[in-house]
Parts: structure tokens; C-alpha cells; sequence
């Protein structure tokens, strides 16, 4: 499947044009695949936007999606849930949206999401659950809570996957489909006009098919340049964490992991294993029930009180988690993690990125962890290993990127290098090395 780059070359080229590229887009979201993908579509204003694009735009009129949280000018930002479904029109793009206009691209429709983002599997019992495109006979999960924007990328609905990122809404859909999805430091990219979880933690970014449209997603999206020079892996020095993150690995994930590992030493990449003892202080630092069930209380509250039937059970069960936090929990919270940063930060500091999985298991069946009660106890193990891995890089105010490492014929795996906050460049530089190693 063609990327983003490729695509825009053929434009210019004149193999094809928007026009016939944006029917291809609109074909395949109509198609079983992209089913539950998307809350609502553009096609028709897609059509004429395509139409009255310019391949030498930076998007070229290219076909992307944006998440069900982001406010789209002329329409409601319900969130993937159904107590929002009549609210307000928005007055104004999300910031994110225009840029991605302003670049050339092309708003096919807003994606499918766990309801308020609050989750990493992918499920939404309002909408229905989009099926991982990695099996056609078993239907899996999607991931979350990006999962539309997910399907859109992976099925070839969308070129960029417009989403968020609080504790792996991009990375771990993006590994559970076998795409590209880049977290940047969260303040670099503004989160105007979209609804908000963790006004700490959310990071607005997206998925992609490549690392260079990754790059270039996230220039348009940060208003910023990345210099990713072409030194070779030899040129980086790498770490892999061996504690808590291969905690409950599965053993397909493990093996997809060695086997990328093995092939980044053989294209000259120098790789030491450390333990990061700082990881285990995190549990006591969220033992209060941590930044986003506070801070999405604080949104809810009265929305719970009006319309609290109306919501997922299990969304609302983690929101009012953070009903019981006292104003010095939270403040101790803040400060907690603020000196766990620091030093993390100098336990990481000779080191350009860090090595893991993106998530430690494959994705499951949806029925495994349908809406319904007698399924509860499944749905929250595999939501709390989905987001496991991720997370730490959220609570680090770092920036990552899942890249797919597994076999033709596997279930996908995601490979994460990740880092501090503000060390994107570097960490996308040895992404598009280490994807071309893995892809050889």
C-alpha cells in the first residue's frame, strides 16, 4: 500500500489525480473494512475539495480522518459517545484540522473512538467496534481509543489518522494494526478544539503508513521543521528496558521484539540492555487513581450528573475514579511526578531512545471483550496491558513512536522507541533507520 510520499509523487508525476485518489479513499470506507470506522462522512465536500486541489501542496488533497473529538467547523464534537450526540455546532475547526487543511489535505469524515477517549481497546458499545484489518476471519480489536482513525490508516481510507495520545491512543491502535503512529512531546502540537481527557497528558498527533509521513504529519501538525539527518543506526546508542515492560509479554510479541532487535544490531546499531528502577515508583505515585481520572472528572462531573445512563459503564466507572481525590492528592501528584521526570531524564540521558514493545500482547478477539457485564474482568486485564507500556512515556511528558516488527502472516507487533520530552527529532531520525533494518 502506498504512502503518503509515494502518493504525492505520483500526483506530481501526473499517474494519477486527487480526484481519482479521493474515489479510491471514499471506495474503501464504504468497504466491509472500514465498518464502524467512521461516525460520519464527507464525501460529498470531499469530492470538491479534491477536485480543486494542487499536487504541490504539502498533502496534495489526499484523504485524511480526524478523530471523533475534534471540533470540525459546522458540526457537534460528541466523542464517540451518544450524550453529545446533539450538542452545539462547533463555531471553528480544531486547531490540528486546519492545519491539515491548510496543507492540502482532505477531511474524509471523524473516526470511531473508545467514548471520551478513556480507554485502550477500542470498544464503543454506541457505534459499534471496527475490526483490526490483521484478521479477516477472527474479528479483533482495534485498539484505542484512536481506533477509527486506526482503520482508516491500515484499510487505506486515509493517509494520516488524525488522533489523540494520553496514555497510548495512537501507539497502541497503530501497533495492533501494524502502521505507523508518532506521539510528540505533547506541548508541542496545540490541543485547541479538542475534548480533552488529561489536560496533562493529551497529545494530539496521528498514525500513518511510514515514518517519513510520521515526519511530515507531525511538521504540519507542530508547525515546525524536524531535522532527522541520515546518520546510520551506528551513529545512535540505544537501551532496551527489560523491567515491567515485558512484564506479561506474549510470547508472539516477545519473539517479534528479539527478531527486530537482532535485525537493528545487524544494520550496525549498538543496543544495551538496562533496568530502570524508577518504573516501579509509578504505582504509588497513581495510587490516588492518577492524572486522568481526575482531571476527566473535573470535565464530567456535571454532564455525569445530567446524563450519567447515557455513558459507556465502564467509561464512566474509570471517570468517577477520580471523584475521590482530595485537592492535596493532586497536588502531590503534580510534584511526584515532576521530580520522577527528573530522574528518569538522568537515567536516560546516555541514550538517544529506548527500545520496547509498544504493547505486550496481541490484539484480542472483540468478543472477548464485548459490552456487557460478565465480561467486565476481561475487558479491564486487557485495557490495563494495552496501556501499560505506553503510558510510561505519557507520565514521562516524553515522545515515541510504534513501528510494526512482526512477520508476513503474523498477528501485528509494534516496536517502540521512545525518549524524554523534546527529543522527537532524534527519535524520528532512528525511526526511518530502524524501518528501513526492519523491513530488509
Amino acid at each position: 500500500m502506498n504512502d503518503l510520499h509515494a502518493a504525492r509523487l505520483t500526483l506530481l508525476a501526473g499517474g494519477s489525480d486527487a480526484r481519482t485518489e479521493m474515489e479510491r479513499a471514499i471506495e474503501i470506507s464504504q468497504s466491509p473494512a472500514c465498518v464502524h470506522a467512521f461516525t460520519r462522512t464527507m464525501f460529498d465536500e470531499a469530492r470538491q475539495k479534491a477536485a480543486a486541489s494542487t499536487p504541490d501542496s504539502r498533502l496534495a488533497g489526499l484523504a485524511f480522518s480526524a478523530k471523533d473529538l475534534f471540533d470540525i467547523q459546522g458540526q457537534p464534537t460528541p466523542a464517540g459517545s451518544a450524550v453529545l450526540s446533539h450538542a452545539p455546532a462547533a463555531k471553528a475547526d480544531a486547531v490540528a484540522v486546519a492545519r491539515l487543511r491548510a496543507a492540502g489535505g482532505v477531511l474524509t469524515g471523524r473516526t470511531n473512538m473508545t467514548e471520551f477517549a478513556f480507554s485502550g481497546v477500542g470498544v464503543n458499545p454506541h457505534h459499534g467496534t471496527p475490526a483490526n484489518v490483521s484478521d479477516t476471519v477472527t474479528p479483533r480489536i482495534p485498539g484505542g481509543s484512536s481506533s477509527g482513525a486506526a482503520i482508516s490508516v491500515a484499510s487505506g481510507a486515509a493517509f494520516i489518522g488524525l488522533g489523540s495520545d494520553t496514555g497510548g491512543s495512537i501507539r497502541i491502535p497503530a501497533a495492533l494494526n501494524g502502521i505507523v503512529g508518532f506521539k510528540s512531546t505533547a506541548r508541542l502540537v496545540p490541543a485547541d478544539g479538542a475534548l480533552p481527557l488529561s489536560t496533562t497528558l493529551d497529545t494530539v498527533c496521528a498514525m500513518t503508513r511510514s515514518v517519513r509521513d510520521a515526519i511530515t504529519a507531525h511538521e504540519i501538525l507542530a508547525a515546525r521543521r524536524v531535522t532527522a539527518g541520515a546518520a546510520s543506526l551506528a551513529a545512535y546508542s540505544l537501551a532496551v528496558v527489560r523491567n515491567v515492560f515485558f512484564d506479561n509479554v506474549e510470547p508472539a510479541v516477545a519473539s517479534a521484539f528479539e527478531r527486530a532487535l537482532k535485525a537493528l544490531r545487524a544494520a550496525g546499531a549498538r543496543i544495551e540492555e538496562i533496568e530502570l528502577p524508577e518504573l516501579a515508583e509509578l504505582q504509588s505515585i497513581n495510587a490516588t487513581g492518577g492524572f486522568s481520572a481526575a482531571e476527566a472528572y473535573a470535565w464530567h462531573r456535571l454532564l455525569l450528573e445530567r446524563s450519567g445512563a447515557g455513558y459507556d459503564p465502564r467509561v464512566a466507572q474509570r471517570i468517577l475514579r477520580g471523584a475521590g481525590m482530595k485537592a492535596h492528592e493532586y497536588i502531590d501528584l503534580v510534584n511526584a511526578r515532576h521530580a520522577w521526570i527528573a530522574r528518569v531524564e538522568t537515567a536516560l540521558s546516555p541514550f538517544d531512545a529506548v527500545l520496547s514493545p509498544t504493547v505486550p500482547i496481541t490484539a484480542p478477539s472483540i468478543a472477548s471483550v464485548a459490552p456487557g457485564a460478565e465480561r467486565d474482568d476481561e475487558f479491564f486485564r486487557v485495557n490495563a496491558l494495552l496501556l501499560r507500556n505506553p503510558s510510561i512515556v505519557n507520565m514521562l511528558d516524553g515522545c515515541a513512536i510504534s513501528l510494526p516488527c512482526h512477520a508476513a502472516g503474523e498477528l501485528p507487533v509494534g516496536l517502540m522507541l521512545w525518549h524524554a520530552a523534546l527529543h522527537d527529532d532524534a527519535v524520528l531520525a532512528i525511526a526511518l533507520q530502524a524501518e528501513r533494518a526492519l523491513k530488509k
